[in-house]
């Protein structure tokens, strides 16, 4: 699990924090989340996936598309964003906010059999953290 604590400074990430933690709310788990499902056409050789180390698996399977999952579980009310795009064999993933966010989030893409698979730009297996 990943928890990220974004800021705009460093003591109301830390307020925001303790907060969270004393109102027994406990820390956000993307296990608990609601995936979100896309599909994308894909006819490439290799797909260079650039997540901005969130954790992804990544899964060869019988298939002629790059399917992604995405689970991002918050506290109080951040306002994440999520983008997720394919262009010229880049598979780009991003989940940010804007002020104090915590969150855990996670990712799974799902490439198609015999595609080779790298992980911003290096070379990697097809088995994600």
């Amino acid at each position: 699990m990943r928890t990220l604590l974004r800021r705009t400074g460093t003591a109301a990430a830390v307020t925001a924090a303790a907060a969270v933690l004393a109102s027994g709310c406990g820390l956000p788990d993307a296990t608990e989340a609601e995936p979100e499902t896309t599909t994308f056409p894909f006819d490439g050789d290799v797909l260079d996936v650039q997540a901005d180390g969130t954790p992804t698996d990544l899964v060869a399977a019988d298939r002629g598309d790059v399917e992604v999952t995405r689970w991002i579980a918050t506290r109080g009310d951040p306002d994440v964003s999520s983008t997720w795009s394919l262009e010229d064999g880049t598979l780009r993933l991003d989940n940010s906010c804007r002020g104090v966010c915590i969150y855990d989030d996670r990712f799974r893409v799902e490439v198609p059999e015999g595609v080779r698979v790298l992980r911003d730009g290096e070379p990697t297996d097809l088995e994600g953290e």
